[in-house]
């Protein structure tokens, strides 16, 4: 087993996730919310809910989420990637489009 996980990540998304938890921390402060009271409402143990703040990428993905919502910023985990604004994947099926359109060989209705 991997001791210790967060080694394999790459330094970017190692000082992100520690960004996103500092800013957790600073949301939870601003609305006067404890620790404790961050667990309960999520339903996570007190330990778990610090890790969230320290930016602990082994923790679920849930967790960050049920916090989020906890603090009053809704889902915005479920428009990350919509494919709406996925515009590499946009371009990508632009690529795979054909360079021009033929008649088809027997058309139906004619």
């Amino acid at each position: 087993m991997i001791k210790n996980p967060v080694q394999l990540l790459p330094l970017p998304v190692e000082r992100m996730l520690k960004k996103f938890g500092a800013d957790i921390k600073i949301a939870r402060l601003k609305r006067g919310f404890t620790v404790e009271m961050m667990a309960q409402r999520i339903g996570i143990h007190r330990s778990t809910y610090s890790k969230i703040e320290k930016g602990n990428p082994m923790v679920g993905l849930g967790a960050y989420a049920a916090t989020l919502f906890s603090l009053g910023f809704g889902t915005p985990l479920g428009d990350l990637i919509d494919q709406s604004n996925d515009d590499t994947g946009l371009l990508l099926d632009l690529e795979k489009l054909p360079k021009r359109a033929r008649p088809k060989k027997n058309p139906q209705g004619l």
